[in-house]
């Protein structure tokens, strides 16, 4: 019954955009904050214009995650948040969670909800996860999403959920995938995406929904895809997206495919391929073919 226990938030209302936006001109200023440049193409299918982003340099993050395995081979694996650099603080959220810049981000003023105590990444989420996200989604609207094991695109063990506000690039509203979500009528029930070739589950919520209520519907999608719940760890990889106006949850069968990594954002309609040889293998494949590569295109067994 702990986790039904409110811890009280430490986010001060109408204060996380302004601290986002000082934090990132001074992580910028310092060089903490390496941004990863990109190009984009949009490739359309059914009714998506999917966002694909070209990577122009990567050389930063391959010398980071060079060096993190290096470490991780001596026995001293690294945990970039713990503890976690200073100049991409930007402010407690609770007893629990603080939020951090991404450090490597593609989309500007990208947010991490990171865990103050070391969690497993594959561990299912908490009534203080969704308070935490919760309380960052009504401060800064976007896409929230959770990359919920290796397979699933998560790069770092220490449990982290993420943040990226709209619009994720100036040509579009919101994602990419609105269009397909904006058809869907059905409301406090479970249902999909009809063009989603693959196995999902979503949620379309009311603007009053609660921490509570997230908690809930989280575990309900998580049986309709077939993932066990036992309330602290998964049986399989998955990636979670909210806004604040409905949860989607689809099950992982690889990280990637053709060379392409996928995490949460690519079922939004957002991908990110590293070159232009991969982006031509994507357009070949078109993007949702591509997805069913790395989704699941049966129920997760659960005996």
């Amino acid at each position: 019954m702990n986790e039904l226990l409110h811890l009280p938030l430490l986010v001060h209302p109408g204060t996380l955009w302004q601290r986002t936006i000082a934090q990132t001109e001074q992580a910028l200023a310092c060089g903490a904050l390496l941004s990863i440049p990109t190009r984009h193409e949009f490739v359309e299918q059914s009714g998506v214009h999917f966002l694909v982003r070209i990577v122009n340099n990567l050389i930063r993050k391959e010398a980071s995650d060079l060096k993190q395995r290096q470490e991780e081979k001596t026995g001293n694996p690294v945990n970039p948040f713990l503890p976690y650099e200073r100049d991409l603080f930007v402010m407690d959220i609770s007893e629990t969670h603080v939020c951090l810049l991404n450090k490597f981000n593609v989309v500007d003023h990208h947010l991490l909800i990171v865990t103050r105590a070391f969690e497993e990444q594959e561990s299912l989420l908490t009534l203080q996860d969704f308070t935490a996200m919760w309380a960052c989604l009504s401060e800064v609207e976007g896409l929230a999403f959770y990359n919920a094991g290796k397979e699933a695109g998560a790069s770092q063990r220490h449990k982290h959920l993420q943040l990226v506000p709209f619009p994720i690039e100036k040509e579009i509203h919101r994602l990419p995938i609105d269009p397909l979500i904006d058809n869907i009528s059905n409301h406090d029930r479970i249902t999909q995406i009809p063009e989603f070739p693959f196995v999902h589950a979503l949620a379309k919520f009311e603007p009053e929904t609660k921490p509570e209520d997230l908690l809930q519907y989280y575990y309900q999608l998580l049986e309709t895809i077939g993932i066990r719940s036992n309330r602290v760890m998964q049986s399989a990889p998955y990636n979670l997206l909210a806004t604040r106006e409905w949860m989607l949850i689809v099950p992982r069968s690889q990280a990637g495919f053709n060379g392409i990594g996928v995490n949460s954002l690519a079922f939004a309609g957002a991908l990110l391929v590293p070159n232009a040889e991969k982006l031509e293998i994507l357009k070949q494949l078109r993007p949702l073919n591509f997805l069913k590569n790395v989704a699941m295109m049966s129920s997760i067994k659960t005996d």
